[in-house]
């Protein structure tokens, strides 16, 4: 059947796309090629394809995130990463008796070769299962740290085989046991987990820089994968039952330069994409605040402002 079709690909593969819609159009279809930014299966370009009366929309790079009301082909993109650093790993790795593996989607169908080649050099391999989002033992997403955090305890280290850190430091930050990162297109073997005292203290940071805030911005996407009305109402209830202001802010993706105009706020709360809480709270001149540090923030009002009332005023000298 001869269809109207969108092509989406993530930054990494959009240098593929000409190819493949060629491919479609060599067959009759009509080929669009979406040119927005994609985060994931989360980010699914179902505006374009509507708008452009697509029949399916070919989503490459990542695997099914959950059910749309729309037809959607997956297309996750295996892709054989050199395995050289293993043998290397092997000293780095050396204390650890007992080793939980993870990787993305596009390296999954190389995990047994890599349980296997630890197993014959005398390590206990532990492959854990996701939380739900990702569909695989061993698959971690940026928001599905599942397959590292069902296993943190259960093993001596982590290791996470694959491109970049966008996906090892949503699961560092999850985990506390030892964490190694094997980058296998940029030759590097690397030691984790020192992220975990960085963020740490960013979280801090965040919390104290909210104290004083009494104007809220919700972070509320209308993304597929990212919508969370329910909880962006909620989050307006809490705040507003302390004395507190809040409005309700939406887009498809948060410009944070746009935000920054908004100068009425004294602190923003996302309720979007979990990765906007480690990656982008740098990006706003205000506090970006996550769900539960919001009610940190909160709760340190309230212990402050009762303090206050049994003390009365301090007096500045």
């Amino acid at each position: 059947m001869i269809m109207r079709i969108l092509l989406q690909f993530p930054e990494g593969l959009k240098q593929k796309a000409l190819a493949h819609a060629t491919v479609l159009e060599k067959q009759g279809h009509s080929v669009f090629i979406s040119a927005s930014p994609t985060f994931g299966a989360c980010d699914l370009a179902l505006d374009e394809a509507r708008n452009i009366k697509a029949d399916k929309l070919v989503h490459f790079g990542h695997a099914e995130f959950h059910h749309v009301d729309f037809d959607v082909e997956y297309i996750s993109y295996q892709i054989d990463a050199p395995t050289v650093l293993l043998p290397e790993s092997l000293e780095r790795l050396a204390p650890y008796k007992c080793i939980g593996i993870v990787t993305t989607v596009q390296h999954i169908h190389q995990l047994d070769g890599i349980r296997e080649f630890y197993e014959k050099n005398g390590k206990t391999v532990v492959i854990g299962k996701p939380y739900g989002f990702a569909k695989k033992a061993g698959q971690i997403l940026g928001c599905d740290i599942g397959s590292a955090a069902t296993i943190d305890k259960k093993v001596d280290a982590l290791v996470y085989f694959g491109g970049g850190i966008f996906h090892p430091l949503g699961a560092v930050l999850a985990t506390t046991a030892p964490f190694f990162v094997i980058e296998p297109f940029q030759g590097v073997i690397e030691r984790f987990d020192g992220y975990r005292d960085i963020y740490a203290k960013k979280r801090r940071a965040r919390i104290l820089r909210s104290i004083d805030a009494k104007k809220f911005g919700i972070l509320l996407s209308t993304k597929n994968g990212q919508h969370n009305a329910a909880l962006a109402d909620v989050i307006k209830r809490r705040i507003e039952a302390q004395g507190l202001e809040a409005g309700i802010l939406t887009a498809n993706t948060f410009d944070f330069e746009s935000l920054d105009n908004m100068l009425e706020f004294d602190a923003f709360v996302n309720t979007a994409c979990p990765r906007i809480g480690i990656d982008d709270t740098d990006r706003t001149r205000r506090p970006l605040l996550g769900a539960n540090e919001l009610m940190d923030v909160l709760r340190m009002k309230r212990e402050l402002e009762d303090s206050a009332a049994r003390n009365g005023p301090s007096l500045n000298l």
